[in-house]
């Protein structure tokens, strides 16, 4: 268990299993205290990732959302707070799991109910590797003016009128958390207020005890009295009792155990909570009042006389020069959210946009951090401006001399393909740039696969787009499809044989292979310098041996089936993202499933069909008609 303080003004968390709610609190009291950076770090929300918008102070701000306690621990290695608000069947599996992550020092788990045997392996190893455990059914902690738990303390109001902004001299630890926000209140009228508060859960097995917390709060110097408020059942103030007899504690302890209207009860009595359940004479609220005061605690005949001797134990304090009373200061206003502000006319509206690659706030715009003076007084070109607003890092000048090859050597390949046609079509009708870029021709295409006929694949449908949108799986953008099969056939180590086969079975053909024009013995100049290149300078090209490997199968059927241009760039690229080191697997496949290679041929193929489109415009070409001796006329 920790000796000293768990919690300073720096303090982040992690928080597990998003609500809304007591995280907006948390982030409120942040700025009410004039925190400069946000309490909550990041949100750990099992199969989902991104981020979650919410305010701090004025400013809306995302915070990263996780799938994992492993990758947000990761990313945020100065969170050592983790907040649980897993419900009781998960949540011991989950703060086990955040426990024996190294990062990780204190825990609060917040709901009730945890099965006692889970709540006893996580005591034991929290205390064998020092770490804290609060809860379980605890509302959490507070250090005044630095950090809090989750909905510790209530509302904005409530501890602004605690005076929870800024840190006093008393210690509290309660194991009610109800009566902590009443306690809160009540140590503010007659102190200065508290400097930490800590409500331990009411269940039987707490992670921590009165007598921890006590400790910790006598070896914190800012620290000058304590409170504890107990309650029947249980026999933890007693460990308190004997750490006051061991001397243990040297300053001032006001206690008093709730429950002692429990012998007015012919039968026993089972409280609200599960610990609150008188088990004997020893474990009764006036037994364990009896203890405290014996041992030196300062206990009052009631609880109506608590309040009482709060008060007196701080005067003597301060008249003994050992408490000089914090000065007031008044903290700041906390903008009402849209829903309670638009009768008071105070608004703040949440943001409808995340935006992480570039900024045009400041002097000047920026991509991915990197100010836009620098991009040309760098040199940068093309390539290094899609890296950073794609995969928002400055890759190596090879991997972005590449992307400019892809670029270029995809820009253009004649009118006659079908979506320079249809882009002539357009421009011819009169249409601007725009429509001629990305829509206009209703021409259809009888799509002639050469691999239907090879492996016998069922007949392919009509397929009628037009300019970009011609686009897809048949014309230009299998590079992601020829990524991702490339990918997980090499992963699996199939062999080219079962890789081909199974895709036959599947009645898929395979992405990046077969050309209408080129053959085995009429090579695509353009994946021939794109080979050369990678080749040239890749640290690796093993997925695009694979490819070659998987082309020299396919040409054994066919000489028509040979590696095209898509099948080029998506194994390629496979290995550019593999062989720079700079992304994980997981990015990879992020990359692959998003589409970011079927990007490189959006972006190069509208080169040249703006080309195309001012082409036309240029010559003044009339109308097209499409000529009837090219369609067959059939019932």
């Amino acid at each position: 268990m920790a000796t000293g303080q768990i919690f300073s003004r720096t303090t982040q968390a992690l928080f597990y299993n998003y609500k809304q709610l007591p995280i907006q609190r948390m982030l409120d009291f942040d700025f009410l205290c004039g925190r400069e950076t946000p309490s909550v770090a990041g949100i750990i929300n099992p199969g989902a990732e991104g981020f979650q918008k919410l305010f701090f102070g004025q400013e809306e701000i995302a915070i990263p959302v996780h799938s994992t306690i492993e990758a947000a621990c990761a990313a945020h290695p100065t969170a050592d707070v983790f907040i649980n608000f897993a419900s009781f069947r998960s949540a011991a599996a989950s703060s086990l799991s955040a426990l024996k992550q190294p990062t990780i020092r204190v825990i609060a788990i917040i709901a009730e109910g945890v099965p006692e045997s889970d709540t006893k392996q996580l005591i034991a190893y929290a205390r064998a590797n020092n770490k804290v455990v609060i809860g379980p059914a605890t509302v959490g902690g507070i250090q005044a003016g630095a950090f809090k738990i989750g909905d510790t303390a209530g509302t904005i109001d409530n501890i602004v009128q605690c005076k929870l902004y800024r840190p006093g001299s008393v210690g509290f630890v309660s194991k009610s958390g109800g009566m902590s926000n009443e306690m809160y209140n009540t140590i503010a009228r007659v102190t200065d207020g508290i400097y930490e508060g800590i409500a331990i859960g009411g269940d039987v097995f707490p992670g921590s005890t009165l007598s921890d917390h006590i400790l910790r709060f006598n070896n914190i110097p800012q620290v000058k009295m304590m409170v504890v408020l107990g309650e029947l059942g249980g026999r933890d103030e007693y460990s308190l009792v004997e750490a006051m007899k061991q001397g243990k504690v040297n300053k001032p302890v006001v206690a008093w155990v709730s429950g002692t209207c429990a012998t007015l009860f012919k039968s026993e009595v089972q409280f609200g909570h599960a610990g609150a359940k008188s088990g004997g004479e020893l474990e009764s609220a006036q037994a364990k009042n009896q203890a405290l005061r014996d041992a030196g605690a300062i206990v009052p005949t009631s609880y109506e006389a608590l309040e009482d001797a709060i008060k007196e134990t701080f005067g003597k304090l301060v008249e003994e020069g050992k408490i000089t009373p914090v000065k007031e200061v008044k903290p700041p206003q906390i903008p009402e959210d849209l829903n309670s502000a638009i009768k008071s006319g105070k608004v703040r509206a949440p943001t409808h946009i995340i935006s992480t690659i570039s900024d045009d706030r400041g002097e000047e715009p920026s991509y991915a951090g990197i100010p836009m003076s620098s991009i040309v007084e760098q040199g940068y070109g093309v390539g290094d401006v899609i890296s950073l607003l794609w995969f928002k890092r400055s890759l190596p000048r090879y991997c972005t001399h590449f992307i400019e090859i892809c670029i270029m050597l995809c820009a253009d390949h004649g009118p006659c393909v079908s979506g320079a046609h249809n882009t002539i079509v357009t421009a011819r009708a009169g249409k601007d740039l725009v429509s001629s870029l990305v829509s206009g021709s209703n021409s259809t295409y009888l799509y002639k696969d050469v691999m239907r006929s090879v492996f016998d694949f069922p007949n392919q449908r009509l397929y009628s787009e037009t300019g970009l949108l011609t686009i897809g799986p048949r014309f230009g953008g299998a590079i992601d499809d020829a990524a991702r099969y490339f990918k997980d056939a090499y992963d699996r180590n199939l062999t080219p044989y079962e890789f081909v086969e199974s895709m036959k079975k599947k009645g898929i053909r395979v992405p990046g292979i077969g050309h209408r024009i080129k053959r085995g013995d009429n090579r695509d100049k353009r994946v021939e310098l794109l080979q050369r290149f990678a080749r040239t300078h890749f640290p690796s090209v093993k997925y695009m041996e694979y490819a070659v490997q998987v082309e020299t199968y396919t040409l054994s059927k066919a000489n028509n089936l040979v590696l095209n241009v898509d099948g080029a760039i998506g194994s390629l690229f496979l290995d550019l993202l593999a062989g720079s080191g700079m992304f994980s697997k997981q990015e990879i496949d992020e990359i692959v499933e998003i589409g970011y290679l079927n990007g490189l041929f959006v972006l190069a193929r509208s080169i040249g069909l703006i080309g195309h489109t001012f082409d036309q415009k240029r010559l003044k070409q009339p109308l097209y008609r499409h000529p009837w001796e090219d369609v067959l006329y059939t019932k």
